[in-house]
Order: structure tokens, then C-alpha cells, then sequence
């Protein structure tokens, strides 16, 4: 019997949550033929005992380390037997029968030797859109996010928005630059696999600019109901880093080995690579002020 889709979860110290997510997958994910991999990095909170106990079913792969992000999926990856791959994070829930209605939307599409990627709009905690997808990085969006960077670690941040009245950004359906890595639906193929190279972020990006510059496209529909507690799962990874994701070392780390690969250009990336270093230090150096209650 032809497998339809691998899912793929990577976990690391999440038990709960994952579990959580394991329980959502079999109990949503009905008329597909589909397989569970586990991928761990090195969990030392019981995951490993739990899902040989709660889910024989799944197929778990011990790396005993933690590899990164993109070289976890790539193990599992490598013993997939599914015609289409679901990358899923462990900190999201399934509400409906997503994994068919991402492979139903697939095969019956016209333009489907032209798809490299689906997504779907996630919902927050309290239900409400996510982020689920954005444009393919560029230098000005880079060095945008470096001004609201430091503007949220002086506290300018909340107040500009009640100035100009910022809005959030209602998430797109239909062609998208990028899809994020938490629920990613991609073809069993060359295009599936993660540059290892980026231990966390920006590797769903790195991913979609090949797919890009092969002229596939990144779609997110609205059929599939997924719940993202975004962030639960990097609690645990970052959590020798007081500063949030976006001053995190690996955050930017992974930033210019981006630029570095895809857009290389020695002046923007000279400017870009000394704006982070500012930026970083004077952050770092707020958030560790902060701590101190100076009277």
C-alpha cells in the first residue's frame, strides 16, 4: 500500500505539547494513508518514554543531540515514505483533517507540477490568525525589523503604535513568498530537504527561494484549521537567552548566513552584518539592565 503523506515532527524537551499534538494528528487524519515521524533531539524530560508508551505507532528517530531544526527534519526526511511531506511543529494542534485536505488540494490542482509549498492560516491560543506566512527576506525588511528591534527593547515600540495606529498584518490567502516552518506541506523531492547549515530560523525561507528561483509556488489555503502556540517550542531551545526570538543570537546568526547564500552583495552585507552587531549589543544590554531594580 502507497503511503500519501509523512508527517514530521521535530521534538526537543516539548513532551506535552507534542503529545498534545500526536493526539490531535490521529485523532483528525482520517481516509489518507500517512505516517508519524518523530524526530528528537536529544529530550532529557521523558518524550522519548512516552511516545514508545502512548504512540508505538510512530516511528522515532533518537538523535541523541540536538542537531538544529533543519538537520532533525532531514533525518526523518531521509526515511520518509509518503508521496508528500508535512512538517509540522510540536507546539500546534490539528482541529480538522488537514493532512487530507492538503493532499486532496494538491492532487486535484491544475497547476500542481508548478506547487512547492502549502500552508495553511494559523490560529493562536485565542483563536485568532497567526503568523503564517510573509514575503522572502529582503535587506529592507532586514533592517526594518532591526529598528522595531531596538525600539521594543527601549519601550518605543507600544507607543509608536498607539501614535500612528500600527495594525497587525491580516495574514494572506493564496501565493505567498514564504510559508513558516511550523506547517509546511511540501513534495516528497529534492526541494523537501533543510540547508543544515541554519541550526534554527530561516531555514523554511532558505528552503523557498529555491523553490522560488525554480518558479514553484508557496500557496496557503484556508480549508485547514491548525491552532500554533507560537513560540512554546522555542522556549526550551533559546532558553539560555533572556532577549526575545528576534534579538536571539540564532535568530540573526541564521539572518546573514541568508544573506551570505542567497543575496550576497559585500556592501549591503557588510552594513547589514554591523547593524545586527549594534543592535544585538545594545539589546542585550537593556535586557540585562532591565533585570536590576535600581533605586
Amino acid at each position: 500500500m502507497s503511503m500519501d503523506v509523512s508527517v514530521i515532527i521535530v521534538n526537543y524537551n516539548t513532551k506535552e505539547l507534542t503529545k498534545n499534538c500526536l493526539k490531535s494528528v490521529f485523532e483528525q487524519t482520517k481516509d489518507i494513508n500517512f505516517e508519524v515521524i518523530v524526530s528528537d533531539n536529544g529530550s532529557t524530560d521523558g518524550s522519548i518514554q512516552m511516545i514508545k508508551s502512548e504512540f508505538p505507532q510512530v516511528v522515532l528517530i533518537e538523535n541523541n543531540s540536538n542537531l538544529g531544526f533543519g538537520a532533525a527534519n532531514n533525518r526523518a526526511l531521509k526515511i520518509a515514505r509518503g508521496k508528500y511531506v508535512f512538517y509540522l511543529n510540536s507546539d500546534t494542534l490539528l482541529l480538522n483533517n488537514a493532512v487530507k485536505i492538503f493532499f486532496d488540494y494538491w492532487e486535484t490542482s491544475e497547476d500542481k507540477e508548478k506547487l512547492g509549498a502549502l500552508g495553511a492560516v494559523m490560529l493562536d491560543a485565542e483563536m485568532k490568525e497567526s503568523h503564517s506566512s510573509g514575503n522572502l527576506p529582503s535587506y529592507k525588511a532586514e533592517i526594518k525589523l532591526l529598528r522595531n528591534c531596538f525600539f521594543d527593547a527601549v519601550g518605543l515600540k507600544k507607543i509608536l503604535k498607539k501614535i500612528f495606529h500600527i495594525r497587525n498584518r491580516q495574514e494572506t490567502i493564496g501565493e505567498v513568498g514564504y510559508i513558516v516552518g511550523a506547517d509546511l506541506f511540501v513534495k516528497n523531492d529534492e526541494y523537501a530537504f533543510f540547508d543544515e547549515r541554519y541550526f534554527m530560523y530561516y531555514e523554511e525561507s532558505d528552503m523557498q527561494n529555491k523553490m522560488a528561483l525554480a518558479g514553484l509556488k508557496r500557496i496557503i489555503i484556508d480549508e485547514p484549521k491548525i491552532i500554533h502556540y507560537c513560540g512554546q517550542s522555542e522556549k526550551v531551545t533559546t532558553k539560555h537567552y533572556s532577549f526575545k526570538k528576534k534579538t536571539s543570537f540564532y535568530f540573526w546568526e541564521s539572518c546573514l548566513k541568508y544573506y551570505k547564500k542567497n543575496n550576497y552583495s559585500f556592501l549591503r552585507f557588510f552594513v547589514l552584518k554591523n547593524l545586527i552587531f549594534l543592535v544585538f549589543i545594545l539589546t542585550l544590554n537593556i535586557s540585562t539592565i532591565r533585570k536590576f531594580n535600581f533605586k
